[in-house]
């Protein structure tokens, strides 16, 4: 049975890692730039009610409690991608997250999780700016915390075709954007994007692959209203407190399920695509 395997957005969720909070992250906010110091004790509760609705939804939880005293931790998508071939280790630009992609090695292989590569100096790449568009298409956002030496990097270690994007300065290094900031997959044939901010070639290539989209409206943009997690095909979970995108998405016919992130995701600016690093979608 195959335990790692994930170059798609919105397949079947059959395994997660997840990293809880840990009680030593919460006195390093400031360093890690969040925007208030999370309650220990409330961020847990939130996290183990995340795991519960991904259980729900039919995933294999898989829990890793590397790099204990960095806040941002808790979002792993950002420090691996999974592939076919096992996990690539990514290099993040935000320069406290470094040592992540090793610390959460050990994790991924006592999963079951083979590492296949490693992208190395002086490439930074971030998982939150790479999204699969399909099995062989990865798409990257170029900014403050992915170089432009990235998408030669994934070519090689995914032997994929991918397309780099030119993100939007926005608030500048201190308040970045991914490209996971302004879309993220619903199905093979829905997107949920926030067009104003979007670049147009990705615009144009979504309409040119047949995918339609759910616009989110400009007061839910900067409460994550564009990031949800598909747990399957139009089967997706939000972060609580984005009505009117949650309506359109539904209809369009997505089955909604929100959470509770108000120390988890508001305080450190993730939401649920950043709290998860998919490792098995069918």
């Amino acid at each position: 049975m195959a335990r790692y395997g994930s170059a798609s957005m919105w397949g079947t969720l059959d395994r997660v890692l997840v990293r809880p909070p840990l009680a030593e992250d919460a006195e390093h906010w400031r360093a890690f730039g969040w925007r208030g110091m999370p309650d220990h004790a409330a961020a847990a509760a939130e996290h183990e009610l995340l795991c519960g609705l991904l259980e729900e939804a039919g995933a294999d939880v898989v829990v890793s409690r590397h790099d204990p005293g960095n806040p941002d931790a808790i979002y792993v998508y950002d420090p691996v991608l999974v592939g076919e071939d096992g996990a690539v280790l990514l290099r993040p630009g935000k320069e406290g997250r470094r040592r992540e992609p090793r610390a959460i090695a050990a994790s991924l292989e006592a999963a079951g999780v083979p590492v296949a590569s490693e992208i190395s100096d002086p490439v930074l790449v971030e998982g939150g700016d790479t999204v699969w568009l399909d099995a062989q298409t990865l798409l990257v956002g170029i900014g403050y915390r992915t170089t432009p030496a990235a998408a030669d990097a994934l070519r090689g270690a995914f032997g994929v075709d991918v397309i780099p994007f030119d993100l939007p300065h926005w608030n500048g290094r201190g308040e970045v954007l991914h490209l996971m900031s302004f879309i993220s997959p619903l199905d093979r044939d829905l997107a949920l994007v926030y067009p104003r901010l979007a670049p147009v070639r990705l615009l144009e290539l979504l309409a040119e692959r047949g995918i339609a989209t759910v616009e989110v409206p400009d007061e839910e943009f900067e409460t994550q209203g564009p990031n949800v997690l598909a747990l399957g095909p139009r089967h997706a979970l939000a972060l609580e407190g984005n009505p009117e995108t949650r309506r359109l998405m539904e209809r369009a016919g997505v089955d909604v399920v929100v959470y509770r992130g108000e120390e988890i995701s508001k305080k450190g600016d993730g939401g649920p695509t950043c709290l998860t690093r998919p490792l098995l979608r069918s």
